[in-house]
């Protein structure tokens, strides 16, 4: 299953953000493809705050990973642009938490192929004249799941 939605500005993709951390319901593995710039990690910051995280959401551009602890939540932001081999991932110990309980959020992970499982998730934006369009594709029973509350929650609008 496939959604789209149109997105302008920054408050839209935030809004949308947060009902992806409703509709992910604090477990997953999403993938965010989207140019520089196209708003990966705006998307997520609004994720992350839905989920009750109160400070400042930086890009893990240059650290790799940020964990989140969110009451039950273990959330872990990874942003693989800087990342050289897929095999670095091993060094960073990012199979610790990939697993069924975890919410793990992982912009560019093209960089990571043949290390990555198949994500619940794949998340595209693309830039318009007007703001972004933003693809969600379910594809695991947990990502379909994911895409049939959202489409509930936008027919409820």
């Amino acid at each position: 299953m496939q959604l789209e939605q149109e997105v302008e500005g920054e408050a839209a993709m935030l809004a949308l953000g947060a009902e992806l951390g409703v509709a992910l319901q604090g477990h997953g593995l999403v993938f965010l493809h989207g140019d520089l710039g196209a708003g990966k990690t705006t998307l997520s910051r609004g994720l992350i705050q839905s989920l009750g995280h109160r400070g400042a959401v930086k890009s893990p551009t240059y650290t790799l990973i940020e964990p989140y602890e969110l009451g039950a939540v273990s959330l872990y932001h990874l942003d693989l642009y800087r990342l050289a081999d897929p095999e670095e991932l091993e060094f960073l110990g990012v199979r610790d938490f990939l697993d069924e309980h975890s919410l793990c959020l992982i912009e560019w992970p093209d960089k990571g192929a043949g290390f990555l499982p198949t994500a619940d998730l794949t998340i595209t934006i693309r830039m318009t004249d007007t703001g972004r369009k933003v693809a969600i594709q379910g594809q695991s029973p947990h990502g379909l799941a994911v895409c049939q509350r959202l489409n509930q929650a936008w027919g409820a609008k």
